[in-house]
């Protein structure tokens, strides 16, 4: 498949670039690594269930796409740092990090469980952090590198429900911050990519509550959900050297929900 672009958008391309891009065996992750995969990059992708992971590696590489699997648990530490070294060892540089892995809990908090709490902490913070300074210990030394973390409309609005996960999605935005000032001098660009309400796996009890889509498609400027599709762009020009000098960045795609009341 041709990965070629026209002159000009030549600092979009991703070619000779290797992502990594965690929980991408669906949803966003799965439709980042496709997006990448388009702009040129070779994708790892990752997640806790290799029969899934081999099967959507499957599909991408028949789509004519350069794919390796790396089916590691990113909210466990010794495992992250394993899978990070085998990658550098086996495949190649990491030059690109995508962390995507995260998790949805639903409860009023008064009642909100204390396992939950400590999922929602894991998954969406724990596991960032973790890859995050596995791969960032490999790029400091080559002087260059883009980590993108995926943030959401929840690092700056909230809803009724899920204050726990707002929580972690604001601790995300911070922390990109965070990264870019201690990682910045080494010459990596550390961003957060923000989704709005997006029809995924994890929202779609959301997505077919009649009552909800009413009132986000009302509240959102662009009148509907997105589509995964529409984060691509956003996530190839973080992932490019069309953005090297963004840096501590949040990106939000989500059709307007943060510009309105």
């Amino acid at each position: 498949m041709s990965t070629t672009l026209p002159a000009g958008l030549q600092n979009f391309s991703l070619v000779g670039k290797l992502a990594l891009i965690t929980g991408s065996s669906g949803g966003i992750g799965f439709a980042l690594a496709r997006g990448m995969a388009a702009a040129g990059a070779a994708i790892v992708l990752n997640g806790r269930d290799a029969g899934k992971l081999a099967k959507v590696a499957r599909q991408l590489r028949d789509e004519g796409y350069t794919i390796h699997e790396s089916s590691f648990d990113a909210t466990d530490s010794a495992s992250v740092r394993e899978a990070v070294a085998a990658i550098e060892k086996d495949i190649g540089a990491i030059g690109i990090l995508v962390n995507n892995a995260g998790i949805q809990r639903r409860a009023p908090l008064e009642d909100f469980k204390e396992s939950d709490w400590n999922d929602l902490i894991q998954t969406n913070l724990n596991s960032v952090f973790f890859s995050a300074q596995a791969v960032a210990r490999h790029m400091i030394p080559r002087g260059q590198g883009k980590i993108i973390n995926i943030c959401s409309v929840q690092s700056e609005l909230g809803r009724p429900g899920i204050a726990p996960y707002t929580a972690t999605k604001g601790a995300v935005k911070m922390f990109t911050k965070g990264m870019a000032i201690d990682w910045g001098k080494y010459g990596l660009q550390i961003n957060g990519l923000g989704p709005g309400y997006f029809k995924t796996e994890m929202n779609m009890a959301l997505v077919n509550d009649e009552k909800f889509t009413d009132w986000l498609v009302n509240r959102t400027p662009s009148r509907r959900w997105g589509d995964v599709e529409d984060l691509v762009g956003a996530a190839v020009f973080l992932a490019s050297d069309a953005s090297r000098f963004v840096n501590g960045h949040i990106l939000y795609v989500d059709g307007g929900v943060t510009a309105t009341l």
